[in-house]
């Protein structure tokens, strides 16, 4: 159509030179004389993608329409043109040449119409033969999804068929065939049957493909039958040994009982192998008869008395006797070798049996030997004798005593009326006498979060680490935490309810309280539960509630109130975050003033990011003065005009601590949050100590999370892990030796979101490969992070997994070369301390604690055996790049250097010792100075 158009635009130009108005209007007219009903059938009829040779013969054949217009009309210009310049021009000439461009136009009018019904007619032919193969291919891919085989040849047989009819039809109605090969009909048939072979031969490879799939199919299907025995195997043993691990201080302190069961079923098999004995004795004699018997016949048989047997009978006689003697002598052999067996037997019976009486006579009397679960157990047990009113205050204060110092009479009474009444345990617990004082300090930790039991992040860490270590110290510990819902009750032994209901102040009115006690990794726990009709920790999560103010003031409340009931002289109350801040006022100006004043108040704010504000009347509800701390130098906040707990926990505690010497420092500026001025107030009582990691869960050379173990001084396991982790994740592992470069990070804008984005494609710029193990809790960056994952789900060399997940974070540490912390404002952190643990080298910011615990590779003003990572002062991506480009070629082109360099970081000591050495004295500081007030 688009030659009609162009050849009518020709005319339109030829007739407005050469012709008037009136033989332009009469053209215009002619040309809509026609039907625009084809040109548009034919425009929406038309398929590109195929019969390519239909629409080039349709198109040639207007092309050809459209010469012979154009050629007529050159004709025709040329006449006009000489006709215009002749000088005898006539109107009459005039006149006839109108009428022949008419009778001209006329006849391409019929012929342009006749044209566009043969196209028409060909264009239909060509749709039914579009719908005959568009029904062969619904048919064959039904074939092959039902069958997976085809018979591909069909079709092509009936095209073949179909051919030759049209041929055969043609000659007989006269047509000429050759002419009949080159219409578009043919040639349309003609691409039918290539599209056919090409057809067959998708066919036959897709039914190759079928076999294989379905060979393949039954592989993967036996390999996940086996995968799934093997992860039921593995599931079963993770649960024995959680078991295990969790019942083990009851497996230690019973030992005793073990042994004594072990002498039983020593005895018992003694008694087995003596009846065995007797057995074989008895089949002795019966071979002796046996034996007997057979020489009676052997001499029967020499003496020639065989005269009334056949030779035939005494042969087989014979026969069966050397027989029956072998079988005697192979009995007699197997006997005595059971003899001698039973005889080795009884002896190491009786030499294992002297070392049990031995080893358990020396346990009897050794109650240092019991594990930290013992005595958190006992502790607990005389607790809720006392909260339970079973046993008076100063009887249970002398148990504590005893139980505090470990004395060796609590452990032979606690072994000596194992399963006996409650009421004949504590009888014997009462005769018990105290003996001397104790140098220790008791300890108890108001927190909301301590691992493994109720963890968000670093803070549940730092109160279970701690606490451990400090126990260890020879300090009595024990923790008071909110019973969540959600809390993980498999990490707690002995969990129990206390008969004892506490009655806590809250709101006008006072709420009952149910009292849970039990052992968290060798702490003695208690667990509020509070009966308010607001279910304050059954909402399947720690934080985020709307009323998170109220629910952890009035746990703060419930926690000092069973600690004043208890009826406990405690050195030291430590609190945590702003969640348990209130503490320190409570205790203050509610509990001091009715006699509860013999510990000292210590506040640790792990993070200045939250601070707990408010408005001013909700202070009232657990009971405080609003009006008395509603002012600029107690709980007023600096900035908002509303009460702030974080700055009352400051004001009122004895101690101030935070989990970085950096971190103290900062706070102090701008990194404070509105309480600089309040920290610079109360500098003398406040103090940064580096937090450090539980080095027991976090051991390489343990950890039952990893592939393979290894060490500082073994590294093979950690390529295995790297291997492992790789496979576990799709990541390519042909390049053993490409860097693995690793983050384990909350989504949150502190940890330097667009430093991470930018870590993930420096690092695949490097040639390296990343991985993120992590979400966040704010809806848009999960989402971004989620656009990231899927930008790179097709690169073999980035993996995020948007989650956490403990198990896996294990294997990252353990598999990865390099880890990346590039936060905003850190803290303390504990990741990096972990990495370096497992030999992974940290690239970090220098900021908070990581300026404590990570100093630069390359800064020769620092040690060089401090030197252990990579470090970056800026927050822009320049500066990171810099600092993984340094990292990146100590990896790959010292790589001597870089197994130093991971053999010294796992050998760092991130410990608790040092860190709760420091709390030891800060905490014997403060108990000195309220003795020395007290007495003056």
């Amino acid at each position: 159509m688009a030659a009609c158009g162009a050849a009518a635009a020709e005319y339109s130009a030829l007739l407005s030179l050469s012709c008037g108005p009136i033989t332009r209007r009469r053209f215009a007219v002619s040309c809509r004389a026609r039907p625009p009903g084809n040109l548009s059938l034919r425009t929406s009829m038309e398929r590109p993608q195929k019969s390519t040779s239909s629409e080039d013969d349709t198109n040639g054949a207007i092309s050809q329409i459209d010469e012979k217009i154009a050629a007529i009309g050159n004709e025709q210009q040329e006449r006009s043109k000489d006709k215009h310049f002749e000088s005898d021009f006539q109107l009459e000439d005039f006149g006839e040449m109108i009428q022949n461009m008419e009778k001209n136009i006329l006849l391409l009018n019929q012929a342009r119409l006749q044209a566009i019904e043969d196209v028409d007619k060909i264009l239909t032919e060509k749709e039914a033969l579009q719908k005959k193969v568009d029904t062969l291919e619904m048919n064959l891919s039904k074939a092959l999804a039902t069958k997976g085989n085809i018979n591909t040849d069909i079709p092509g047989d009936h095209l073949e068929k179909f051919t030759k009819e049209i041929l055969i039809e043609s000659a007989l109605s006269g047509g000429n065939p050759a002419h009949l090969c080159e219409s578009p009909l043919f040639m349309e048939l003609t691409v039918l049957k290539e599209e056919n072979m090409l057809l067959k031969a998708d066919a036959q490879f897709l039914k190759a493909k079928i076999v294989e799939f379905a060979e393949t199919e039954e592989f993967l299907f036996k390999l996940e039958k086996e995968r799934s025995l093997l992860d039921a195997t593995v599931r079963e043993l993770e649960a024995r040994f959680l078991v295990a691990q969790t019942d083990i201080w009851k497996v230690v302190p019973l030992q005793y009982d073990v042994w004594m069961e072990k002498v039983e079923n020593l005895q018992h098999m003694l008694g087995c192998l003596k009846n065995h004995v007797e057995k074989y004795a008895a089949l002795l004699d019966q071979h002796d008869d046996l034996h007997d018997k057979i020489d009676e016949l052997e001499a029967s048989l020499k003496e020639g008395k065989t005269s009334e047997f056949s030779p035939y009978v005494v042969e087989l006689l014979q026969q069966k006797l050397k027989a029956a003697k072998s079988r005697h002598q192979a009995g007699h052999q197997e006997t005595n070798t059971h003899i001698q067996v039973y005889q080795q037997l009884t002896e190491e019976f009786q030499d294992n049996l002297g070392k049990l009486i031995e080893e358990s006579g020396r346990l009897e009397h050794s109650a240092n030997s019991m594990p930290s679960e013992f005595w958190s157990h006992i502790l607990l047990m005389i607790d809720g004798w006392f909260l339970e009113r079973k046993i008076p205050n100063t009887d249970a204060r002398m148990l504590r005593e005893m139980a505090w110092k470990r004395d060796d009479r609590i452990c032979e009474a606690y072994f000596a009326c194992k399963g006996a009444k409650e009421s004949d345990v504590m009888e014997t617990f009462l005769k018990l006498t105290l003996s001397g004082n104790s140098s220790g300090l008791h300890i108890v930790h108001i927190a909301a979060e301590m691992a493994p039991v109720a963890k968000v992040g670093g803070l549940a860490d730092v109160v279970a680490g701690l606490g451990k270590a400090l126990q260890t110290k020879g300090h009595l510990v024990e923790i008071v935490l909110p019973k969540y819902d959600c809390m993980q009750l498999d990490q707690i032994t002995n969990l129990k309810v206390l008969d004892v209901v506490i009655q806590s102040y809250f709101d006008g009115n006072l709420f009952s309280n149910n009292v849970w006690t039990g052992t968290v990794e060798g702490l003695p726990v208690y667990f509020i539960e509070p009966q308010h009709p607001s279910k304050f920790f059954w909402r399947a999560q720690y934080y985020g509630e709307h009323d998170d103010f109220k629910r952890y003031s009035y746990f703060s409340r419930a926690a000092l109130e069973l600690l004043y009931q208890s009826g406990k002289k405690i050195d030291i109350i430590h609190c945590h975050d702003w969640q348990t801040a209130f503490v320190a006022p409570l205790y203050w100006d509610i509990y001091a003033t009715r006699g509860f004043s013999s510990a000292r108040i210590c506040f640790t704010c792990h993070n200045f990011e939250y601070q707990g504000t408010a408005p001013a009347p909700d202070l009232s509800y657990c009971g405080l003065d609003v009006e008395q701390l509603d002012r600029p130098d107690r709980m007023q906040d600096n900035a908002h005009g509303r009460i702030n707990v974080a700055k009352g926990g400051i004001v009122y505690s004895n101690i101030v601590t935070t989990v970085s010497p950096t971190y103290a420092l900062e706070v102090r500026s701008e990194g404070g949050r509105g309480l600089q001025d309040t920290l610079k107030m109360h500098s003398r009582k406040f103090v940064g100590i580096l937090n450090g990691i539980d080095t027991g869960t976090w051991n390489p050379s343990t950890d039952r999370f990893l592939a393979v173990q290894y060490s500082a001084t073994d590294l093979q396991g950690k390529a295995a892990n790297k291997a492992f982790l790789r496979k576990q994740l799709g990541l390519y592992s042909e390049d053993a030796s490409q860097p693995l470069v690793a983050c384990i990070t909350r989504l949150v804008p502190q940890k330097g979101l667009h430093l991470i984005r930018h870590a993930i494609y420096k690092t695949a710029e490097l040639g390296g490969q990343f991985v993120l193990l992590g979400s966040s809790p704010v809806p848009h960056i999960q989402r971004e992070f989620e656009g990231v994952a899927d930008q790179f789900q097709k690169n073999n060399n980035i993996r995020l997994i948007l989650k956490y997940d403990e198990a896996l974070s294990h294997c990252i540490y353990a598999a990865s070369d390099m880890f990346i912390i590039p936060s905003m404002f850190e803290p303390c952190g504990l990741t990096q301390m972990i990495a370096m643990r497992y030999g992974s080298v940290p690239i970090v910011r220098q900021t908070g604690g990581l300026c404590d615990s990570v100093f630069d590779f390359d800064d020769e003003t620092i040690p060089v055996e401090l030197r252990n990572g990579f470090t970056f002062a800026r927050t822009d991506e320049q500066d990171l790049s810099s600092c993984l480009e340094r990292a990146f070629s100590y990896y790959s082109r010292k790589p001597m250097v870089w197994k130093q360099l991971v053999q010294k970081d796992m050998q760092i000591d991130f410990s608790w010792d040092s860190p709760a050495s420091q709390y030891e004295n800060l905490y014997q500081s403060a108990v000195a100075q309220a003795r020395g007030a007290a007495q003056t």
